[in-house]
């Protein structure tokens, strides 16, 4: 489960100044600067662009287009016809949903098939409705390969 350490240090931290947390294996989204960072004990091993949902982040409801902010487990990463590869984030937490917070089917997945960059600009504008999408399939897979590998959890601020 989420450490409660984890959650204050996602909380306390500067959105304008992106960093990994200083433990534990952490997949970090960062909205202002769509980014995803994949983070092993403080510090940064990948770095990759990411589109975000078209209603911006802060997600409340299902269906408001909109990307979630917190920490949150990942499942298991799985085929996916439409974006290759979906890695389901378990949005939203038993505390949010008590709080009214809806949504199903949100991940991190790669982009459209036939649209991948650079000749589609799948990172360039946000058009999820609320995942997070990689500009490319490389970049899910490696994506991937840390969920798989390490079993992290998925901060998003």
């Amino acid at each position: 489960m989420l450490a409660a350490v984890t959650l204050a240090l996602l909380l306390a931290a500067d959105p304008a100044r992106p960093a990994c947390p200083a433990s534990g294996m952490v997949v970090a989204i960062f909205t202002l600067q769509r980014q995803l960072w994949l983070c092993r004990d403080g510090v940064e091993t990948a770095r990759i662009p990411v589109a975000l949902g078209r209603g911006g982040s802060d997600k409340y409801r299902k269906g408001d287009g909109r990307t979630p902010l917190g920490a949150y487990a990942l499942g298991e990463p799985r085929p996916s016809s439409r974006y290759g590869t979906f890695i389901p984030i378990r949005y939203p937490t038993e505390d949010q949903a008590r709080r009214g917070h809806s949504g199903e089917s949100l991940g991190i997945h790669g982009p459209p098939r036939g649209q991948a960059e650079p000749d589609y600009p799948t990172t360039a504008v946000d058009w999820t409705l609320g995942c997070i999408a990689t500009g490319t399939d490389a970049d899910v897979e490696a994506v991937a390969a840390f969920v798989r590998r390490y079993g992290p959890t998925v901060l998003i601020r």
